[in-house]
């Protein structure tokens, strides 16, 4: 018997690693979403549909894809800033809109969720703007192969796609025999200008007398991070990341030394950067915000930089040779007693713990030392992510143990973004801790970092945390009103200033038990005890910590800098 639409969907999904669906509701969804669960597939039921597609970004971040289903018009509007966010960031995203019935839509009916003209493809023209392939699932003899395609085209490019299902195609019966056979994926194959390009990369590498590695975030959506680690152990040449890659290496490895900050970086590394005649650049994502205002892009001179589009030897540009091939076949073939070898290595810095013997117990809590600090709660396997504002500038500061993952800031910057994604992070996690494919790691958090102003945007996601029982521990940054936005301008305007919520009052709130953990601290002293409480380290579910700091207080880069100037603009 053959498939219905949704079942052939849904088991693409399945087959895919996608195990739950974000979503809500709506009339031209409903029987959609009732073949979820027959199809082995959990409903997560999120709070808005904006969260929703925060939450499924998260889980694709983790798990390499995420879905999720809105309604028609209302719903999958709400949904689209997350979505382009998810564009932006290379997540790779399957939004499945359910739409009216085709009779109503060849009829242009007049109904509701549309602009009451008769209109129904506007909303499918804005998303063409921010995903990488789009179907409208109107005919079921190809419905299964354009499923397919769409599918592929996300899992290649890492970026969201568009599959609408109008509501009479849900039970339509489609060809099922392809369910038989897997999505594949382009072959990367040698070729003679591949062999060509390679030996003109290893010419660059056995002459380089002071080689670096900068990876960036792309290298993600690549698939290259395996092989970049695998060189970065075999070279041991000094390697940085950018924000958006922090957390894809090995942090622990003795020639990782954290974030390139550019021109806010110490004058040793930026002179080392400056001085190298090799950087070996992956998965490069040139945005101001994740580039220290473009001070850390290196130089064209010296830089080979790989992407999933081209590979760039200083001005050059090579086409249509596969990056992530090139670079296999570089960690395959390369011969590492013609590298350059660090003999000393130089003493450039590392990210750092900070103990807290080097604090005094009753001063208040400051952005300079905490993240430090804070790192000495960081665990195997956690996930943590740092919202938009301080926070997000902080945990790049962190030191993290291996197998951690790092949600920065990075492009998109959409405030609020960090909560639900932690939930759909978390989700992801849990699924991949349960049948103990997660590094051997079974007790990894994740770890949400917030600001007061961020957390106002999203916070009812908190319940969608709470009903799953999500292992996360939340540490709210009270710092009254949008601290990051006073440090670009405004420091004492009205405008950045947001209502003062009783924080630790929104667990109970939106279902928590009684007995959930929660604290406030506002001095080094209280930091710390609460940092040792066993029920905050090794509980189960929410917990969530307050930590209060002065509102003009920020970590050191670019937002003290901006402080720093409009302090002295202003005289004071």
């Amino acid at each position: 018997m053959p498939p219905t639409l949704a079942d052939y969907l849904f088991i693409r999904l399945h087959q895919l690693g996608v195990h739950s669906i974000h979503g809500v509701p709506g009339d031209y969804n409903l029987t959609l979403l009732d073949y979820i669960k027959p199809n082995n597939l959990r409903w997560v039921g999120n709070t808005n549909e904006l969260n929703a597609a925060y939450a499924a970004d998260g889980y694709a971040r983790i798990k390499g894809l995420g879905a999720l289903i809105t309604t028609f018009g209302v719903g999958e509007l709400s949904a689209i800033n997350a979505i382009a966010g998810a564009y932006t960031e290379r997540a790779a995203v399957v939004h499945i809109v359910g739409t009216p019935a085709r009779n109503v839509q060849e009829g242009r009916r007049l109904v509701h969720h549309t602009l009451n003209d008769g209109e129904y493809r506007r909303f499918a023209r804005m998303y063409a703007e921010v995903t990488a392939a789009r179907v409208n699932l109107w005919d079921g003899r190809v419905a299964a192969r354009q499923i397919d395609e769409v599918l592929r085209v996300c899992l290649v490019e890492s970026r969201p796609v568009y599959i609408e299902v109008p509501v009479d195609m849900v039970d339509v019966d489609v060809d099922g025999n392809g369910l038989d056979v897997s999505i594949t994926l382009p072959e990367d194959l040698p070729s003679s200008a591949g062999d060509a390009l390679l030996a003109r990369i290893f010419e660059r590498v056995y002459s380089a007398k002071q080689p670096v590695i900068l990876v960036d975030g792309e290298s993600r959506a690549m698939g290259m991070v395996d092989d970049i680690q695998d060189l970065v152990k075999a070279t041991k040449w000094p390697t940085w990341t950018t924000g958006y890659a922090k957390g894809l290496l090995d942090e622990t490895l003795p020639n990782l030394h954290g974030i390139y900050r550019g021109n806010y970086d110490s004058p040793a590394v930026q002179e080392f950067i400056h001085q190298a005649d090799l950087i070996l650049s992956f998965g490069p994502h040139h945005s101001s915000s994740n580039t220290f205002g473009y001070s850390n892009i290196p130089s064209p001179d010296f830089t080979t930089e790989f992407t999933d589009k081209r590979i760039k030897l200083g001005s050059e540009l090579v086409r249509d040779i596969s990056a992530k091939y090139i670079l296999s076949r570089i960690v395959q073939d390369i011969d590492v007693s013609r590298i350059a070898t660090y003999q000393p290595y130089p003493g450039l810095p590392r990210d750092y713990l900070l103990s807290f013997s080097t604090v005094s117990s009753d001063e208040a809590i400051s952005q300079d030392r905490v993240w430090c600090l804070l790192a000495n709660f960081l665990r195997p396997g956690d996930i943590i992510l740092g919202e938009t504002g301080t926070a997000g500038h902080g945990v790049r500061e962190m030191a993290l143990p291996k197998h951690a993952r790092v949600f920065t800031p990075v492009t998109w910057l959409s405030i609020g973004y960090m909560l639900p994604a932690a939930q759909g992070a978390a989700l992801a996690q849990e699924e991949m801790i349960t049948p103990s494919s997660y590094n051997g790691i079974k007790d990894a958090r994740t770890i949400l970092f917030i600001g007061d102003g961020s957390f106002q945007m999203t916070a009812q996601e908190l319940a969608t945390i709470i009903r799953h029982y999500l292992n996360i521990v939340v540490f709210l940054i009270n710092n009254d009103g949008y601290t990051i936005e006073r440090c670009i301008h405004g420091r004492n305007q009205v405008y950045n200033d947001i209502s003062r919520w009783r924080y630790l009052e929104a667990p109970r709130l939106f279902g928590a038990g009684e007995d959930t953990f929660t604290a406030s601290v506002r001095t080094w002293g209280e930091l710390q005890d609460v940092l040792g409480e066993e029920k905050l380290q090794n509980g189960e579910g929410l917990r969530m910590v307050e930590v209060v700091m002065d509102k003009e207080d920020a970590p050191q880069g670019p937002l003290a800098t901006y402080l720093q100037h409009q302090k002295s603009k202003e005289g004071n």
